[in-house]
């Protein structure tokens, strides 16, 4: 089973149904995910500021954190430089601009 860090931006654009969504499922199906403890904080600021923003209703936020709660992710300290490395997943690059390469970190 592959390991893959995955960042709170990844995750957001699962819970909020983007158009990378689907890319991001099939990239990281039958993967063991990891991620800091620290997104459930910026999973809680995104929709914070969202809801402020009036971009989500509080409904449409709780629903989405629900979905959050469901993906099997193990939390654990990531060392700096493998976090890095997952920022091509952190603003979709690779998912968007290139067509034939796994743009995840691995081990």
């Amino acid at each position: 089973m592959k390991t893959i860090i995955i960042d709170t931006s990844a995750i957001m654009a699962i819970i909020g149904n983007e158009p990378e969504k689907p890319k991001l499922i099939e990239v990281t199906q039958d993967a063991e995910l990891i991620a800091p403890p620290s997104v459930h904080w910026e999973i809680g600021n995104a929709f914070s500021a969202l809801f402020k923003k009036r971009q989500v209703t509080l409904a449409q936020a709780l629903q989405a954190i629900q979905a959050y709660q469901q993906i099997p992710i193990l939390f654990r300290e990531v060392e700096l430089t493998n976090h890095l490395a997952v920022m091509c997943v952190t603003e979709y690059l690779c998912l968007r601009r290139l067509s034939n390469r796994q743009c995840v970190t691995t081990r």
